[in-house]
């Protein structure tokens, strides 16, 4: 609640205040004509939310959908339903008028594809899975080709050259990519690239930092590791520990918990280092050069986030440009903020962005008014 809650306020708040700093513009017509290019609400959209980070991503969905004057039919992810039940609720409290944001809980079959299919909805927004964006993708073709935006997985790459400085605070910043919210987060840092002059004592220092990530009871502030969202899912990601080098962690206990793991793996086609593992496992891969990390690091089917440490202001930028992912950190692992747009290249993702000013081109079309002033 010390990050979601407050960046959940701070993120409705800044698409409030963007409702009158999007201008329409004027077109250079003749002299004989004015030509205006204006905005429109896109009308009724789905928003179909992920469970990772329930309150946050409402928040990224409905703000600027709200702000750009649209009405929503919400589907939470059947494991956390209550936080958009009770911002309904506070909506509702607040003056939103009734029928502008309804929420609707149930199961992919049940409320998921019919919200893909109702051709009284105009656009759909999606983050979550891969697999199920393709579905919203046919149900689309199939009915009234809603315009759809997707936000979907991830395999992050990680680059860390022989010249990047503070190796402990690399080190800091890798941990905190691979394992916040248990490594249940898209754009979590995956496949660690390191140059092969600095792996090892990068490893030493990425096990000392995990000593402060203990795994405990998740109302337990001391806690830094929970449990997973499902038993489902805890087998699927227990599943990427067996016949793996591991160098740390890899043991899973009862109750869904899986420990702060690192796999050694033999290079990009391991299936730890191919799929999206959705936990909290790194996957290191050596290399010898920055151009062979490069193309590691874009030898994969998603594109959405990647960072680089490097001392190097001119090999920082250069990788930046050369990496295809939406969003590129150089020494740190982040999103951006609010203002930043958050999305991802191939299969990570395509139609639009969550986040910035970008969020409400998703939620409007563009008219062209032409005038004749003869």
């Amino acid at each position: 609640m010390t990050v979601d809650l407050p960046e959940t306020v701070k993120c409705l708040r800044w698409h409030a205040e963007l409702i009158d700093k999007i201008y329409d513009q004027v077109s250079p017509a003749s002299d004989s004509h004015v030509a205006l290019v204006v905005r429109e609400a896109v009308g009724v959209v789905g928003q179909v939310l992920p469970w990772n980070f329930p309150l946050l991503m409402l928040a990224w969905k409905i703000g600027p959908a709200l702000a750009a004057g649209c009405t929503l039919v919400v589907k939470p992810a059947e494991e956390t339903s209550l936080t958009a039940l009770r911002v309904a609720e506070l909506a509702a409290e607040a003056g939103i008028p009734a029928g502008v944001l309804n929420v609707v809980t149930g199961t992919g079959p049940e409320v998921g594809e019919p919200i893909g299919r109702h051709p009284g909805i105009d656009a759909l927004s999606f983050t979550g899975s891969t697999e199920t964006g393709r579905l919203f993708l046919k149900f689309s073709a199939e009915s009234n080709l809603k315009e759809v935006t997707l936000e979907m997985g991830g395999k992050n790459p990680c680059i860390v050259m022989d010249d990047a400085e503070d190796l402990d605070t690399v080190a800091e910043h890798v941990v905190n990519g691979a394992y916040w919210n248990m490594g249940e987060n898209c754009s979590a840092i995956s496949r660690l690239i390191v140059h092969r002059d600095v792996k090892d004592a990068l490893v030493g220092k990425l096990v000392a930092a995990l000593a402060g990530w203990p795994v405990g009871d998740p109302l337990d502030p001391a806690s830094r590791i929970g449990p997973l969202v499902s038993a489902e899912h805890f087998r699927k990601v227990a599943s990427y520990l067996d016949g793996e080098k591991v160098l740390h962690g890899g043991t899973t206990a009862e109750d869904r918990y899986v420990h702060p793991t690192i796999l050694e793996v033999p290079g990009n086609d391991a299936r730890p280092a191919r799929e999206e593992i959705f936990g909290p496992v790194l996957s290191i891969i050596t290399v010898d050069s920055l151009e062979e990390a490069i193309a590691i690091a874009n030898d994969t089917d998603y594109g959405l986030a990647a960072s680089v440490f490097t001392a190097n202001g001119r090999r920082a930028l250069r990788t930046a440009r050369a990496l295809r992912a939406g969003t590129v950190t150089v020494n740190s692992f982040g999103e951006g903020d609010s203002a930043t747009p958050f999305g991802g290249f191939k299969q990570s993702g395509f139609g639009g962005r969550d986040n910035g000013i970008h969020a409400h081109d998703q939620y409007t079309q563009l008219k062209t008014i032409w005038i004749d002033l003869n």
